[in-house]
């Protein structure tokens, strides 16, 4: 059996002896007592048609932590229509993944431009690259 790591909770802050999670045994107990509020709230049929926000908003549990709970899969959506969760790039509500398909797109198209300019700079590199040398060989005095 190996020892855990002295570390700081990353969610308060407070020193503990690490072992499998990155919170302190506190805040994992907190975390848990959330996550059954969300779950209890969740379970209820009237409650079902609810987003994130209205969900935050009646168990006082945070967009972030509920976020976590579905990409944890502890929270499905499944029978939820409305639920989903903020894109980590522009906040729009999605329901998988961490970008929504205009940020994807966006992205994909940044990424083409850069290769677009990365090769036509590797070009000109070798066009100069290639003009020295025949420069050298056309005046092998110089």
């Amino acid at each position: 059996m190996s020892l855990g790591k002295l570390s700081n909770c990353s969610r308060c802050d407070a020193l503990f002896v690490q072992t499998v999670r990155d919170i302190c045994p506190k805040c994992y107990q907190e975390v848990e007592k959330e996550y059954e509020e969300c779950y209890k709230y969740l379970r209820k049929r009237e409650n079902r048609g609810a987003n994130i926000h209205q969900v935050s908003e009646a168990t006082g549990v945070s967009v972030k932590q509920i976020t976590k709970f579905i990409k944890e899969g502890r929270i499905s959506m499944e029978g939820s229509p409305n639920l989903g969760y903020p894109c980590e790039s522009c906040g729009f509500i999605i329901r998988s993944g961490n970008l929504c398909d205009s940020c994807v797109r966006s992205l994909q198209h940044d990424i083409t431009q850069q290769s677009e300019v990365d090769r036509r700079l590797e070009e000109e590199r070798r066009e100069k690259l290639a003009q020295a040398v025949y420069r050298r060989k056309a005046n092998p005095g110089e």
